[in-house]
């Protein structure tokens, strides 16, 4: 017991942290129906606490009705909306806020477990604390994110949608690093290659072209220029320029779209030029060349389905799956950047 205690690996925090990145997949993937619904703004209070049960009786739900009834949104948007169905956006929200609390749950409690147990490896312990702290963040940007919507606009502001997005996708990454060093334990010896930056390089390539997404969901920029590889017959978006530098780069339909197609391209070479020298190269590892090679057969799917999302005018179906296909590219982009640093 004492030489476990001293170790610096823990496959039961191993296994929970794993386990919390599942559960963060599925918040974003339930974010994402949440917003191709347009339910992000069915409920229009904050209660942390007396939020977590859904209204109970007929008359509740007519009070939380008549709150939505304030908002621009139901009066340019949802006018004829009857009760019914808005409680069928309701639900979209408070199962996203629902799962919210319940990854804040799963993972406080068993934290102070494995720390009161010393069953915590002491160098995740800071990291596990961060974790935590970003989580309770978390939660205020998505309030943050949702009051911009109740006021003066019918939908959450892009850039909000986009920096809660963004740290919901590295608190996810965080688990999946930490997660294999709590199985792994430390390096004894880390890879100092040209590798460590390639793969950290395209990491942060896909977690940008993640935000590159919300942007282009916050404007509802998939439901235009529907065609590919030409944008309405054309190479560049009719109408890119939008009010201002950031009114162009975070609210113009064309321009945001665009970006996001061009980013792609870049992600798609890079992960052709990464599985191609990782099938040249003798030092890098078997099971990293392995995941060079998921990495390009991600990439692929993921590219092929954004195009069929977009001709398809981004579907529920379509919509939801490709991004959980970003979460599941970025799962795999961390797994091959943590595997090259160890020989």
């Amino acid at each position: 017991m004492t030489s476990f205690l001293r170790s610096d690996r823990s496959a039961p925090v191993a296994i929970w942290l794993f386990v919390m990145a599942v559960l963060v997949f599925a918040m974003v993937v339930v974010g994402g129906a949440t917003r191709l619904t347009d339910s992000g703004l069915s409920i229009t209070q904050w209660k942390p606490i007396m939020g977590a049960l859904p209204p109970m009786s007929e008359e509740a739900w007519r009070a939380n009705f008549e709150l939505y009834k304030q908002i621009p949104q139901y009066h340019l948007v949802n006018p004829d909306m009857t009760l019914e169905a808005y409680k069928g956006i309701f639900w979209w929200e408070w199962a996203h806020r629902l799962l919210g609390r319940v990854v804040g749950v799963a993972f406080a409690l068993p934290f102070a477990f494995f720390l009161a147990r010393r069953m915590l490896p002491r160098r995740l312990i800071w990291r596990c604390g961060a974790m935590l702290a970003l989580g309770g963040l978390q939660g205020l940007v998505g309030w943050w994110m949702v009051s911009s919507g109740l006021s003066e606009r019918v939908s959450v502001a892009p850039e909000r949608l986009m920096v809660h997005l963004g740290l919901a996708l590295a608190l996810f990454v965080l688990l999946i690093w930490t997660a294999l060093d709590a199985w792994n334990g430390a390096p004894r010896v880390e890879e100092r290659s040209e590798w460590r930056g390639w793969a950290l390089g395209f990491l942060g390539a896909v977690f940008f072209q993640s935000l590159l997404g919300a942007l282009v969901a916050g404007n509802d920029a998939g439901l235009v220029y529907n065609d590919w590889p030409l944008m309405n017959g054309a190479l560049l978006p009719d109408q890119y320029a939008g009010h201002g530098l950031w009114g162009t780069l975070a609210h113009s339909q064309g321009a945001v779209q665009l970006h996001h197609r061009l980013m792609a391209y870049a992600v798609f070479a890079a992960a052709i030029v990464i599985a191609v020298g990782a099938a040249r190269a003798r030092r890098l590892p078997h099971e990293a060349k392995i995941t060079a090679y998921v990495l390009l057969g991600v990439v692929t799917l993921q590219a092929g389905l954004g195009v069929w999302t977009l001709m398809a005018a981004v579907p529920l179906s379509l919509g939801v799956l490709h991004q959980a296909g970003a979460a599941v590219l970025l799962a795999a982009s961390t797994a091959f950047a943590w595997r090259v640093r160890r020989p």
